[in-house]
């Protein structure tokens, strides 16, 4: 199918302290733009979750028919938490974007990405982005703005890949767990009592970000030590108290 595209990128589950961060873009021909309307597409935030089941089948419909492409990238909480020992959570996203956009292989091709920013400088995170995608990608415009998944309904189905993709992630960490999660942010009581009872043992469970503040303020808590750190091989590394100086 030849002429430009239009790719749409955004993200879920940021800020939560348990599961992935999904980051999902869309690409869709611009004549198709209507077909979003038809399915009523919107910012996930603003859809019930019944809703955005239904949009997210509809839309991969079309992926799995080769007429409309995606790439979906879930970054687990391990390597939120290695990228945090040397980057930061901004740079880690430039990738995931990066690597969103690139699965949907249309480098040959040419069109617009919107991005839904995730700097407070818009038009820095446009520049990053397109520094990351590198010279493959430099018949593609990059527009990049906060709240264009509320603007833009190509960035509007993005998001409901990325929100679809996340909760189910947490439906399969909940159920292998036995745990109910919640939102997943540290604010929820639920997520709390969740992350209590996943620290309960003598190592922080995989889904959890161990580098967040919430995981290692309840660790001391329950353990009165500081919370462990990932390592690249997997394991965690105790790190020393001020105690045993």
């Amino acid at each position: 199918m030849g002429g430009d595209w239009i790719i749409g990128v955004d993200e879920a589950g940021r800020g939560p302290v348990i599961g992935p961060l999904v980051v999902a873009a869309l690409a869709i021909p611009p004549n198709h733009v209507e077909t979003l309307t038809e399915l009523q597409v919107k910012d996930s935030k603003e859809l019930s979750p019944n809703e955005r089941l239904r949009i997210f089948d509809e839309i991969n419909s079309f992926i799995e028919d080769g007429i409309w492409r995606s790439g979906v990238i879930l970054c687990s909480s391990k390597r939120i938490d290695l990228n945090s020992l040397n980057s930061d959570l901004n740079s880690l996203e430039i990738d995931l974007f990066s690597e969103a956009i690139i699965a949907t292989d249309l480098f040959n091709e040419s069109g617009v990405i919107r991005a839904d920013a995730c700097d407070v400088n818009e038009r820095r995170f446009a520049t990053r982005l397109e520094t990351s995608l590198g010279e493959s990608w430099k018949n593609w415009r990059i527009e990049a703005e906060h709240g264009m998944d509320s603007r833009d309904l190509v960035t509007g189905g993005a998001s409901i890949l990325a929100k679809v993709s996340r909760d189910s992630a947490i439906e399969e960490i909940a159920a292998r767990t036995g745990t109910e999660i919640g939102s997943g942010y540290p604010s929820d009581k639920t997520t709390r009592a969740a992350v209590e009872k996943m620290l309960a043992n003598g190592k922080p469970h995989d889904s959890l970000r161990w580098s967040w503040a919430t995981v290692s303020d309840i660790w001391q808590k329950l353990h009165g030590t500081p919370v462990p750190i990932r390592s690249e091989q997997g394991g965690p590394v105790v790190q020393s108290s001020l105690d045993d100086w």
